[in-house]
């Protein structure tokens, strides 16, 4: 008898970012706009950051490539970009990156863009994530099976997103990072019901990224504002629950991307709670036929990295809809130690939840060809 050899483990990150390049804007950006395209500037105190037009205060790349750096070297400002990981910008070198993790591939968001969805300007924002969606396509096309592009819509109006999903779509994108707030009314609005079926018609998964929303000021030291990151998911998760979008659009899969995951059995816990009791302050008409918690469990995925919590209340929520990150580049990346982390945090894990949630959850979201990532 010949032997039988076992299939290896199969891990993907379901959040990983690139380091936008200086060029990214100011050479892909629609020629009307290209003289305020957001442009890579070197300061000598703050280094080298980026200087978005509208925008009082430069963003800073220290954080945005410190994966694997000791917490005492971590700075906001100071970085040069020529130091950053290359694989955070070059779709070539990114493999090396991912072998040194053990990761297969990544499901790749922005990292300038995602501060670019709080521009005031939609307009601006429109153009500079068509910029950031040419780019992305380029970075992707090194590595298309590891590499798995999300776009970016402004959402100025319904028929703008609607719009950008085709683009999107039509680029050989896979998902789209949608900002927190559109320009016209909410998410929760009956306005955009053509938009989430279009979604869904399209096979286009659509994820909200902490940091895409305004955040309130949070009070005491800053490194308080860590605590609070998740609040702008949470609200947007509880919205499109409690506002019968998914009573409305039983298809349509949200991601709550890098918000964490330990909160989800309490969050869906106290949904029901205020449901059971205050569910005539809902709008007349907007009745739920099942339980907010229901709605969440199924329609909803969470991305975490370096929860504990996730891992240990896996049983809690539905593990069908956990899928680990590793953040890379970015200085809450678990990058390089992440099979360290995973083999620590994870031992209490089936093997049938492990498989689930550090691959084929995501995978099955996204379409990914496992089988192609096992056999390279």
């Amino acid at each position: 008898m010949g032997s039988t050899q076992t299939a290896r483990e199969v891990i993907i990150s379901a959040d990983s970012h690139v380091t936008e390049p200086g060029n990214t804007y100011v050479d892909y950006i629609d020629r009307s706009w290209r003289d305020q395209a957001p442009r890579l500037v070197s300061d000598p105190v703050s280094g080298d950051c980026f200087e978005v037009h509208g925008l009082s205060r430069r963003i800073n790349l220290g954080t945005a490539a410190a994966a694997g750096k000791p917490p005492e070297e971590i700075r906001l400002t100071g970085a040069h970009f020529d130091q950053l990981h290359r694989g955070g910008w070059d779709g070539a070198a990114r493999r090396a990156d991912q072998i040194r993790d053990g990761v297969d591939a990544e499901i790749i968001y922005p990292t300038v863009g995602m501060l670019l969805c709080n521009h005031p300007d939609f307009d601006y924002k429109h153009a500079c994530f068509h910029a950031y969606n040419r780019w992305l396509v380029e970075f992707c096309s090194a590595d298309p099976a590891r590499l798995i592009g999300c776009g970016q819509t402004a959402m100025r109006s319904v028929e703008d997103g609607i719009a950008d999903l085709h683009a999107i779509k039509d680029l050989g994108l896979r998902g789209v990072m949608m900002p927190g707030s559109p320009a016209i009314e909410d998410y929760d609005s009956p306005i955009y019901d053509p938009f989430w079926e279009t979604a869904i018609e399209l096979g286009l998964p659509l994820s909200f990224h902490i940091l895409t929303t305004r955040a309130e000021r949070t009070r005491g030291p800053a490194m308080n504002g860590f605590l609070s990151v998740v609040r702008g998911c949470q609200d947007i998760m509880g919205m499109l629950v409690l506002g019968g979008v998914f009573e409305r659009h039983p298809d349509l899969r949200i991601v709550c991307v890098e918000a964490d995951a330990g909160w989800v059995p309490h969050f869906m816990y106290r949904m029901d709670h205020a449901y059971k009791r205050h569910r005539y302050w809902l709008p007349a008409g907007q009745a739920l036929s099942r339980l907010p918690s229901e709605y969440f469990a199924e329609h909803v995925y969470v991305t975490f990295q370096d929860d504990w919590t996730a891992f240990r209340f896996a049983d809690d929520m539905n593990w069908r809809r956990l899928m680990w990150a590793n953040d890379f580049p970015h200085s809450d990346s678990t990058w390089p130690w992440s099979q360290e982390m995973l083999a620590e945090q994870g031992r209490h894990l089936t093997d049938e939840q492990r498989r689930a949630i550090l691959c084929d959850n995501v995978a099955e979201l996204y379409g990914i060809d496992t089988a192609k990532l096992a056999a390279a």
